[in-house]
């Protein structure tokens, strides 16, 4: 089965470290050095990429997106739980939550236990 893969946008950097520690193919758009929203749409489309949002006209605009109406990480955090995503930490890192082609080996870093206790609370 192949993983979910996300685009985040600039407001959701946060966002994209909790779901690569879950696991899932998650960039966001500044790493890339992306600000404008025609081309996140553009990088959404070529990578078959789902775009997490807050802005209403980019999740509208996005062949696949989820809207996010909350403003802190936790309560984004419980949108995405609310809109199906499994957000249970991976037993084994297998994506470097800084980035997305490091080449770097992966460990859990004292976040590890961070992010693992604020997903339990959702």
């Amino acid at each position: 089965m192949e993983t979910e893969r996300y685009l985040l946008d600039a407001m959701l950097g946060k966002i994209s470290t909790y779901l690569r520690m879950c696991g899932y193919d998650a960039a966001y758009v500044l790493d890339r050095g992306v600000e404008a929203d025609a081309r996140l749409l553009e990088i959404a489309r070529e990578e078959r990429r789902t775009v997490p949002t807050r802005d209403r006209a980019l999740a509208a605009s996005a062949p696949d997106s989820v809207l996010l109406e909350s403003r802190t990480v936790h309560k984004q955090l419980r949108e995405l739980v609310d809109a199906g995503l499994d957000l249970t930490p991976a037993k084994t890192p297998t994506r470097c939550s800084r980035c997305k082609d490091c080449g770097q080996h992966f460990w859990k870093g004292s976040h590890w236990d961070d992010v693992s206790k604020t997903l339990s609370e959702l």
